[in-house]
């Protein structure tokens, strides 16, 4: 039995021949992303490249899909790439275990990608990515604060131009505005206010200034709505 039956009885053979030939970015593989990634992964899609500098700690196992006790110290590129061939033997994965610098932002995205994903979680770097594939005008979907925040009902897809009360997506149109860039990037983010007293500072290793508590289901809630978004496109395409 083909493991993809239950999916083209649904989106049909064309459909599954669609994301058998696409190629899919994802940038940041923590709690966002690592769900985001699996949930492509089993959609059938054939070609992945999965970039993430970082390995597992023990704060990671609340949240992200792949951080276990045994995966504590190893590569989240190269754990999570394992697990998805074990999925599915066919699937063509790059890894790029690297943080993402300006120039790596702009040499990573090309035209190779049918949609990038990004999944990062420091404002720089982010915004970066963002630029460059507006630059190269490739897709791009953008994941906002998860962080601070109880509620999966208040998550929405909408143009950045367009998000509210996420102190994440304020920064970044900020950003993104300076850069030239006002519209045209879709974004995952919630309209719940956040829990200001979940914050917590940081010494600004990686640019990452300070982070918000978070909860096991609310990243992979943002990873579900960023990659049904990417996989209706392709399917639409």
């Amino acid at each position: 039995m083909d493991w993809l039956e239950r999916t083209e009885l649904l989106v049909e053979k064309a459909g599954v021949e669609k994301l058998k030939k696409a190629h899919i970015l994802v940038v940041g593989l923590g709690g966002v992303g690592s769900y985001a990634a699996e949930f492509i992964a089993r959609s059938g899609v054939g070609k992945m490249t999965l970039v993430d500098g970082d390995v597992f700690d023990e704060t990671n196992i609340n949240r992200q899909l792949t951080a276990l006790k045994s995966t504590v110290g190893l590569s989240k590129a190269t754990v999570l790439s394992e697990r998805l061939k074990d999925i599915n033997p066919e699937i063509e994965i790059r890894v790029v275990e690297a943080f993402l610098s300006p120039e790596s932002a702009y040499e990573i995205v090309s035209k190779e990608f049918d949609y990038v994903l990004d999944c990062i979680d420091s404002i720089t770097p982010k915004i970066n990515l963002i630029v460059a594939a507006r630059r190269k005008k490739v897709k791009i979907i953008s994941s906002m604060g998860a962080g601070g925040k109880l509620d999966a009902t208040k998550i929405c897809v909408k143009d950045i131009s367009k998000t509210k009360q996420c102190t994440m997506a304020r920064v970044v149109r900020k950003r993104l505005k300076e850069r030239k860039v006002d519209k045209g990037v879709k974004a995952v983010y919630s309209e719940e206010i956040q829990l200001s007293t979940s914050v917590q500072k940081t010494d600004g290793t990686n640019f990452k200034k300070s982070y918000y508590g978070t909860i096991s289901f609310l990243p992979a809630a943002f990873g579900l709505q960023a990659a049904a978004h990417v996989i209706n496109y392709l399917l639409k395409k």
